[in-house]
């Protein structure tokens, strides 16, 4: 609504109403010049300037044409630039790349962005047959997709957690600040973070053991018996066995909390080097923490790991190292494990 009776400025770059327009008329009948109307309404020159170019019309006066400004045609020019100003959605356009997404989203479960990136990635559509991350997203928002935020994994997860002061911290072995920079800075390749995924909490459960490389964001989800340091132990002895001469290159470094089921981790040094979080700091191990936020999609909270088979493990593993992701530039986890693999064995 306009406010045609008020005693306030007008701000400065905000646009002409509907009042200033009649006021601009009266000062044109009055002979003022474009500049002592700019003056007189405390506008910029090129405003009124271009103000008079919109609403000005020709006229025929006895049979001469003249050039007159009506304030209603200027304001019903304006409203019509309104309307056709802004980005225009671009979904009829991108009719064939909205359709990926969605089956890529609902059958293949990757991020939105995952989608957007690899497809660029790999040139499936062309650069004007598709919309960025962004703007999927507002599409999210407004309805237009058959995506809601409620199917979004963590944007209506995401809260703050309060600090909470604990005593009785444990300390199992070498601290993660003396963990070198090459490590700290992703630089290196073989460097892995380890945790353990649980179901229910009780003692007859099956266990995740879950190890991801901090540079390739590589994942290795294996079944065991239970949350004590003897299975992990031999978990990562068969590791150790599969990896064969290669173990001491692509296995540098493992990153660990202060969990009783790693009581017995430093026993693989010196062949790897062991390193410890602080007590309850697992934002330390966030690349490990992140890998088991997905497969908390398949396996939620409270359900038995017993209840669900190695195969199907094996492809949540497969399907962690099998997404897009945008800090490799759109590889996944697998291509660039392999092609840093190469390279540390030839």
């Amino acid at each position: 609504m306009e406010q045609y009776n008020h005693t306030t400025n007008s701000r400065k770059n905000k646009h002409l109403n509907a009042y200033e327009r009649g006021q601009i008329q009266l000062l044109l009948e009055e002979g003022l010049t474009a500049y002592a109307i700019a003056k007189r309404l405390n506008r910029a020159y090129n405003t009124i300037r271009n103000e008079l170019s919109r609403g000005t019309v020709t006229q025929i006066k006895g049979n001469k044409k003249i050039q007159v400004y009506y304030p209603d045609t200027a304001q019903s020019r304006y409203d019509e630039a309104r309307r056709n100003c802004g980005n225009k959605y671009k979904l009829l356009a991108c009719e064939a790349f909205i359709a990926h997404v969605e089956h890529l989203f609902h059958n293949k479960d990757f991020s939105l962005d995952a989608i957007v990136g690899a497809a660029k990635l790999n040139q499936q559509f062309q650069q004007s047959q598709m919309v960025c991350t962004k703007t999927l997203y507002n599409y999210v928002d407004a309805g237009l997709l058959d995506i809601t935020n409620i199917d979004l994994p963590l944007k209506l997860k995401r809260t703050t957690k309060p600090k909470r002061v604990r005593q009785n911290k444990k300390r199992l072995g070498r601290s993660i600040s003396e963990r070198p920079d090459s490590i700290n800075d992703r630089n290196e390749f073989g460097h892995w973070e380890i945790d353990t995924v649980i179901g229910r909490k009780t003692k007859d459960d099956e266990v995740l053991l879950t190890l991801t490389e901090r540079m390739t964001r590589k994942e290795i989800i294996r079944k065991i018996p239970g949350k004590t340091a003897k299975s992990v132990m031999e978990a990562l002895n068969t590791l150790i066995s599969e990896a064969g001469p290669h173990y001491s290159k692509v296995f540098k470094s493992i990153t660990s909390d202060n969990g009783s089921e790693f009581a017995d981790l430093s026993r693989l040094e010196p062949l790897t080097a062991i390193y410890f979080t602080h007590p309850y700091a697992s934002s330390e191990r966030g690349t490990n923490e992140r890998h088991n936020g997905l497969i908390r999609r398949f396996i939620p909270k409270g359900r038995r790991i017993s209840d669900y088979s190695v195969e199907f493990i094996t492809k949540i593993q497969t399907w962690c190292n099998s997404l897009p992701r945008r800090i490799l530039g759109y590889l996944t986890p697998d291509e660039a494990f392999e092609d840093q693999l190469m390279d540390c064995i030839y």
